[in-house]
């Protein structure tokens, strides 16, 4: 089997397991940049590839001033790669598994000043469908995929307790966000001035009924930043700013990690490194951003 068919094998086995469509691109595009240089030094097979040839690919893109989390992101492409073709007997010798990750320098996670969040909303105010987007991105800590994937189904806005539910996909568990009553509010206002009357599952769809996609999202976010001055800011911003509100309002640790699905207490504990606290607070309920 050639490189570029174990490339669409894997690719096909990442689709299987439900990885999100955004992380099929990254890594179908890292290992076709994978599969062209090894092309070019005369080796189309996965068992032809040595570390030494792997650790050139990576020195190739450190030549060209890529940053190391850059490098660090299609190294760890190439040890998943190589690691489902030794799993599933493809090859015999995952020659991946002695390839090092560069150093990446942790830098602090942009967060938005509670004047730059309202300025975005602000911006954002008289399109209803981009005013729910923020909002859910800012009062319940979703992520960009999880945002594009809710179904109708998912939201169950009504009663004292009102959430959406979160499928497992990929390594990511199921879980309930709670929502409050900005982010009911926002999505409710949006279903009934804005979403087009047509038949569909999902909750954020286009004019035609398309589902929108993640980078129809990020593009529409990205222009509102704009409009509303905010520099230097993406999507995910938004939901590192839900967490450290959050944590900053007194939101217990464990429960803050569980709402936005972090698979580990210490991805949400480091948050506490750039915000004022004096200690982890108790509270079990959302803040209204």
């Amino acid at each position: 089997m050639s490189l570029k068919e174990a490339r669409e094998k894997f690719l096909e086995h990442l689709d299987d397991i439900g990885r999100a469509s955004s992380t099929l691109v990254a890594y179908g595009k890292d290992i076709e940049q994978l599969t062209e240089y090894m092309t070019r030094r005369g080796k189309s097979l996965p068992e032809e590839v040595t570390l030494e040839d792997l650790q050139s690919f990576m020195d190739h893109f450190s030549d060209k001033g890529y940053t190391n989390k850059t490098i660090s992101r299609k190294t760890n492409s190439a040890k998943t790669f190589f690691s489902y073709l030794k799993e599933e007997g493809y090859i015999e010798e995952d020659v991946s598994e002695y390839l090092k990750h560069p150093k990446v320098k942790n830098t602090a996670p942009r967060m938005l000043s509670k004047l730059e969040y309202r300025a975005l909303r602000d911006a954002a105010r008289d399109d209803p469908r981009t005013y729910a987007l923020i909002e859910l991105f800012l009062q319940a800590g979703l992520s960009i995929s999880e945002v594009s994937g809710l179904e109708l189904d998912h939201l169950h806005l009504e009663g004292d307790n009102p959430y959406v539910y979160i499928p497992a996909r990929g390594s990511r568990m199921e879980r309930t966000v709670p929502l409050n009553e900005a982010a009911v509010s926002a999505v409710k206002h949006y279903l009934k001035e804005e979403r087009p009357d047509i038949e569909s599952d999902y909750l954020f769809i286009t004019r035609t009924g398309n589902p929108l996609l993640v980078r129809n999202i990020r593009s529409t976010i990205n222009r509102y930043f704009e409009n509303a001055g905010v520099k230097d800011a993406t999507v995910n911003d938004l939901r590192h700013t839900f967490v450290a509100q959050n944590l900053k309002n007194g939101a217990s640790i464990a429960f803050i990690s569980k709402v936005v699905g972090h698979k580990r207490v210490s991805t949400t504990e480091r948050y506490l490194q750039y915000i004022d606290l004096d200690e982890p607070g108790q509270k079990t309920e959302l803040a209204v951003l």
